[in-house]
């Protein structure tokens, strides 16, 4: 569970002021006291179908953003940092609907909740409304490229792709590898044993150790379809 918000204090604004600085900060000074949630790494913060209560501004830690199916299958959307902005978030606020998405915290997590009418208040901003539209064109730019990704490149490309760019140990369980490419576990156990069998990984309890980075990027660069 998290702990009970907490109000802002001085040194959380002025974090808050150097992550977030086109905040504007006579609207939100003047707006009610602003909740300080403090969230333990595997909290869900939001679900799907859910009312939004207001705007995530990230202090520290991290969200991430994933879409599940009646079937059980769940597919990572996004994450979210200090300085960033959740779309699902903003997409809520901007049309009064419900969440299309879940939000779970992958590590301890500090956030502060810009209440909805403060949220609405602070686009009159000229400043804070650019960066809220800016941040909202980057995360739709990544939306389009994971379609892509989903529609147009085979899986075991995205995988290979997945693995590279973390060091010669990865360390990650099968399960969460599923999650987030959006598929199960067994078809991820069976294709890092295929990478195993040639020689491109070494497979330990949640630990994937790289053998053959060149072999790896092969693949994750002739995946894609025609």
């Amino acid at each position: 569970m998290s702990q009970p918000p907490a109000s802002l204090s001085p040194g959380d604004w002025q974090r808050l002021r150097q992550l977030y600085p086109a905040l504007p900060a006579a609207e939100v000074e003047h707006s009610d006291p602003l909740p300080v949630l403090h969230a333990p790494e595997g909290m869900t913060l939001f679900l799907e179908d859910q009312a939004c209560q207001g705007f995530p501004l990230v202090l520290e830690g991290e969200i991430r953003v994933s879409r599940s199916a009646s079937n059980g299958r769940e597919l990572e959307l996004y994450r979210v940092v200090p300085g960033e902005m959740c779309l699902v978030s903003s997409a809520c606020l901007f049309s009064g609907s419900t969440f299309t998405a879940r939000g779970t915290t992958t590590a301890a997590t500090q956030l502060v909740m810009l209440p909805a009418t403060a949220f609405r208040t602070a686009l009159a901003d000229e400043p804070f409304r650019d960066f809220v539209l800016g941040l909202f064109a980057v995360r739709m730019a990544d939306l389009t490229g994971l379609i892509e990704a989903v529609a147009f490149q085979r899986l075991d490309s995205r995988l290979a792709a997945t693995l590279l760019g973390h060091g010669s140990q990865v360390r990650v369980t099968h399960q969460a590898l599923a999650d987030e490419l959006g598929t199960v576990r067994e078809i991820i156990t069976r294709l890092l044993h295929r990478f195993e069998r040639s020689g491109w990984v070494e497979l330990s309890r949640e630990c994937i150790t790289i053998r053959d980075s060149v072999g790896l990027r092969q693949l994750a660069t002739q995946g894609t379809r025609p």
